[in-house]
């Protein structure tokens, strides 16, 4: 099967490739966000190939995969005015939890007909106001790091992206006081001035933007994963740092709840509990480790590439029928 899919996000999309597919990627000349092409930073096979706007207008597509609202008339112009779910299946696949008077977030897919929309998790199925339109969860499939964890380091890790920008909805307010109890790496990409941006002296925040390649073995060696996110659909470096076998420190919003069973680590909506667990893994290396590989256990049963592969092969046969 011929599957077009924009390379919008990377360690999603690294997962879905490994399927038995080929997967026509669109590249541009600037690689800019319609047509990045390949990833450059992580591990793709061969099947994902790229292609030129003009290259599709005469390939035979059996799949369109949406991610974005524009994408539609993209793919229309650059498949020769093949519509798709309309002369191409379609299916647009939702990344994230509506953003905004949340209760009232309509999808931009609601009440059509002519394809499936596709949520990552639960929570963003029932927060989305999909209309009709027939949906669908496929939740997320990591490629496995394998158990890399060492917590040999007395720190919390933390993955995020633009802190500074994205302020409230990554948590980056609650950092300061957490980091009391664990001195924190917090690894992603534009970290710069985060610790400068809560005043926080360079011992107790480090901020550092690592190449994938060097990023799980870089958490592997802190004591803890700390997730302070508050709004977001399901980080996949919470999914990632599981399967590492770190033990997970994080707020209890979205769907963090049903990732993390008990055992694996500790969740609430409160701040100071988080402080608390944080501070009982520094002090205790073996109930880090014990939690740790409970939940990696636990994201091996859930989020496996297995799984996540065979659920979107099943959808895929059934919408191209």
């Amino acid at each position: 099967m011929n599957i077009l899919i924009w390379h919008v996000h990377g360690s999603w999309t690294t997962s879905f490739v490994q399927g038995p597919h080929t997967y026509l990627l669109p590249v541009l000349p600037d690689r800019g966000p319609e047509g990045r092409g390949r990833a450059r930073t992580f591990s793709w096979p061969s099947s994902a190939v790229e292609m030129a706007p003009e290259q599709l207008r005469d390939t035979p597509v059996d799949l369109v995969i949406l991610q974005r609202p524009h994408e539609a008339a993209l793919a229309e112009r650059w498949l020769g005015g093949r519509r798709p779910g309309r002369d191409v299946p379609a299916v647009y696949l939702e990344h994230n939890a509506p953003d905004r008077n949340v209760p009232e977030s309509r999808h931009p897919c609601a009440d059509r007909d002519d394809l499936v929309v596709v949520h990552v998790t639960h929570f963003n199925r029932l927060f989305w106001d999909n209309g009709r339109t027939r949906t669908a969860v496929i939740e997320h499939g990591i490629v496995d790091p394998g158990h890399q964890y060492t917590g040999r380091l007395e720190r919390a890790a933390v993955v995020v992206n633009e802190p500074v920008r994205r302020g409230r909805y990554t948590g980056t307010d609650l950092l300061s006081a957490l980091s009391e109890a664990a001195p924190l790496d917090v690894f992603g990409m534009r970290t710069e001035g985060l610790a400068g941006h809560l005043g926080l002296p360079p011992d107790r925040c480090r901020a550092q933007d690592l190449p994938q390649s060097q990023l799980h073995t870089a958490m592997a060696q802190r004591r803890l994963y700390l997730h302070p996110v508050r709004w977001t659909s399901l980080g996949l470096s919470l999914l990632e740092a599981m399967h590492l076998g770190m033990p997970v420190v994080a707020l209890a919003t979205t769907e963090a709840v049903e990732a993390v069973p008990p055992g694996a680590g500790v969740l609430s909506t409160r701040p100071d509990v988080l402080a608390r667990a944080a501070r009982t893994y520094l002090d205790d290396p073996e109930a880090a480790a014990e939690d740790g590989a409970r939940a990696r256990r636990a994201a091996l049963d859930r989020y496996g590439l297995k799984r996540f592969l065979g659920d979107w092969e099943r959808l895929m046969e059934e919408v191209t029928r």
